[in-house]
């Protein structure tokens, strides 16, 4: 089928090869010239809206600068992706580079993936997009509905600090959210979707994308880089200072972001122990980040509010 729809949409053919994907379908097409793109497919109703942002974001970062984003290769018609009755997609350039997570992730790396992810929120901070308030797993204001998936954790210490974390954001940190910038953002800019492309930064997979607080993407990719307990913030420091070079934190920015990131880290434990019972056939895929997640979050919770405040503070001068 992803044959058949690359030639009638878009007059091209080549080899297909199906990706890892939890929704949509993604297949990489290599092209008789050798050249690599994306095809990424839904037949799901959901995935019309989740397309329409995907797509409308690309279109929007074209021409922007500081990273890289895939581009988009438009239909024989000339539109952004193509929709039949039951199916729908779109068509994107492949980049080349390693993933994040692949990487020793240096200082000096850090500081440079902070920077290109301050230099996407500015370049999506103007841009108004279709269905960016379409339902979104992973929105902060679905958080709290998250303890429901509680009794999916393994039985181990894990629980309690995830509780803890998800009743600060609950009582705490949701009602001050009203107070702090909101736009278009990414949504999971994760190691598997940061790429180290050349001497540049390239972000990919746009799927969670939606209008939330401008500071949710630094919370993310903060979230999955805390993994050395003999420093406060467990190494994302670099990260956030980066990013704060380019887009500087506000007061109240700064004050709830470790917060956030404990909530961000304790809904990734959440939705993924849950999904992966619903998909076991996926379950390696689905829980990549689980492990990661389990260990920032226990060197985050050592952390007194005060403590985490002047950390961020410190890594953000």
């Amino acid at each position: 089928m992803s044959y058949e729809l690359l030639l009638r949409h878009y007059g091209l053919r080549g080899t297909i090869r199906v990706l890892s994907s939890e929704v949509e379908c993604t297949a990489e097409v290599t092209l008789l010239s050798g050249d690599r793109l994306i095809l990424k497919t839904s037949a799901r109703p959901e995935g019309r809206d989740s397309f329409r942002f995907q797509v409308a974001a690309l279109a929007g970062l074209e021409g922007a600068s500081g990273f890289a984003a895939p581009h988009l290769v438009r239909t024989g018609a000339g539109t952004l992706m193509f929709e039949e009755e039951e199916i729908c997609g779109y068509l994107q350039t492949r980049l080349s580079g390693v993933p994040l997570h692949q990487v020793n992730a240096t200082p000096e790396v850090r500081y440079r993936v902070g920077q290109a992810l301050g230099r996407l929120s500015l370049a999506l901070e103007p841009l108004k997009l279709p269905a960016m308030h379409r339902p979104v797993l992973w929105h902060v204001g679905c958080w709290p509905r998250l303890v429901e998936l509680e009794e999916h954790l393994q039985s181990g210490s894990i629980a309690a600090p995830v509780r803890l974390a998800m009743g600060n954001y609950v009582e705490l940190i949701k009602p001050q959210l009203g107070e702090v910038a909101w736009q278009v953002t990414h949504n999971d800019p994760s190691p598997f979707n940061t790429l180290l492309a050349g001497e540049g930064i390239a972000f990919i997979d746009f799927g969670d994308g939606c209008w939330g607080p401008r500071i949710q993407d630094l919370v993310v990719a903060a979230s999955h880089l805390v993994t050395d307990p003999s420093l406060a913030l467990g190494g994302s420091e670099n990260l956030i200072a980066g990013y704060a070079s380019v887009t500087p934190l506000s007061t109240l920015e700064a004050k709830l972001l470790v917060g956030l990131m404990k909530a961000r880290q304790s809904a990734l434990i959440l939705i993924n122990y849950w999904r992966a019972e619903l998909f076991p056939a996926e379950a390696a895929y689905i829980k990549k980040n689980v492990a990661r997640a389990e260990r920032g979050l226990s060197i985050l919770s050592a952390l007194s509010v005060g403590e985490a405040d002047m950390a961020v503070r410190r890594a953000g001068t």
